[in-house]
């Protein structure tokens, strides 16, 4: 079976809603991150990738139901390049990632531009059609930015609670308290910001140019607060839930974001026509559910099965990346895994870097390849929690490391 790489991947900053990146349609985030991660291999012809998948959790707006294609188009790749769009929530880059391996293990491909993007700024409203013609009942607008929508009346009600609802009731079992999820919110800006001022991020993220006259070019994650403490975000109140009961603030749960990632993924012969080494090769990947409510765990099992498949065990494991949706959630898999907490997330997580939906899961396999190749480690696991029940999982192997 032909092995697959990571040959290169990138992101734009990750800016808050209604922040920096608000002003970019969805579609042209995307085809920025296209244009850029083709221009990082001069030796390329475009003419010569076999396949573009993208991730995107909404597609009701701008996105016009199949970003890959548009992002392709816009960047001005060849016509003949196809295009398809995966929806697995806020695993649906990681799953375009997952889809593209799986092309180059069976010799479909050898090369395969995949990416993912979100403008939860953008996300628009939708009006549900009628059973017939001019009702004279009104009708409500259905925001599409997050969560559940439009639910079908027959689905069972401990399955829709909203997302922080449901964080709340898993605390509530694996006994996370307040003060572990602040704690753990803060570092996560701590360690965000020193990863930005000591270079981590250079050669991951690329400047997105003004929208407009009076936009300003974003360089730079627009959600990380360096001067974040416990102490501080202990003082913020509970979101879902009364002060009595609640404990899921908007201090220790992941900001609503926009923002577009972008890897090339290939064989051997497709590192040839990039003329590229490749970051990390695809060792395996898994994925698993369980009751929606419980959507914050099943991370735990989806990566216990990749690393089974790729016949190695935590003991192995030099780094983790796990998207922080909410610091409850993570930690609880955190724990579940018995691994090191210093191992997980060193760069920062989503809880200050932001979480733009369909771009999360691109950005912790690039961020897991690049930080097994800065420390010459060989073994990482990049993870993801999905909404309605789901995790994904995806082990990495750094070909270069000698430790």
């Amino acid at each position: 079976m032909q092995q697959a790489y990571l040959y290169d991947a990138i992101r734009t900053p990750f800016g808050k809603i209604g922040g920096s990146l608000s002003a970019h349609r969805p579609d042209d985030l995307a085809a920025h991150v296209v244009r850029e991660l083709v221009a990082r291999a001069p030796q390329l012809d475009p003419a010569s990738i076999d396949e573009s998948i993208f991730g995107n959790a909404n597609g009701a707006g701008e996105e016009n139901r199949n970003v890959a294609r548009m992002a392709t188009l816009l960047a001005g790749l060849p016509t003949s390049l196809p295009g398809t769009t995966m929806n697995r929530l806020c695993g649906s880059s990681l799953d375009a990632a997952i889809a593209a391996s799986r092309q180059i293990n069976t010799e479909d491909a050898d090369l395969v531009l995949v990416g993912g993007v979100e403008s939860m700024s953008r996300a628009p409203w939708v009006l549900p059609k009628t059973e017939r013609p001019f009702p004279m009942a009104n009708l409500e607008l259905a925001n599409t930015t997050l969560g559940w929508r439009l639910v079908n009346p027959a689905m069972n009600k401990e399955w829709t609670v909203s997302l922080g609802e449901a964080t709340e009731q898993l605390r509530e079992k694996y006994e996370i308290t307040r003060e572990d999820q602040d704690e753990f919110a803060a570092l996560s800006h701590k360690l965000a910001s020193r990863a930005w001022a000591d270079g981590k991020y250079n050669n991951l993220v690329v400047a997105v140019p003004p929208a407009n006259k009076r936009g300003t070019e974003v360089t730079m994650d627009e959600t990380i607060r360096p001067g974040s403490t416990a102490e501080t975000l202990a003082g913020l109140r509970p979101v879902f839930r009364d002060a009595a009961t609640g404990t899921v603030t908007a201090g220790n749960a992941s900001p609503m974001s926009d923002g577009a990632s972008a890897a090339f993924i290939g064989s051997e012969r497709g590192g040839d026509l990039l003329g590229a080494a490749p970051l990390a090769r695809i060792a395996s990947r898994a994925s698993s559910a369980l009751d929606p409510q419980y959507f914050g765990f099943a991370p735990v099992e989806a990566a216990n099965k990749a690393l089974a498949k790729a016949g190695i065990s935590w003991s192995d494991v030099a780094a983790v990346e796990l998207n922080e949706a909410f610091a409850a959630q993570s930690l609880a898999c955190i724990r579940a895994w018995d691994i090191h907490p210093a191992i997980v997330n060193a760069w920062g997580g989503a809880l200050s870097i932001g979480h733009p939906l369909g771009a999360s899961g691109l950005r912790i396999l690039g961020t897991l390849a690049r930080r097994l190749q800065e420390n010459n480690q060989r073994w990482g696991v990049a993870a993801i929690c999905i909404g309605v029940g789901q995790g994904l999982a995806v082990v990495l192997e750094n070909p270069s490391a000698t430790a």
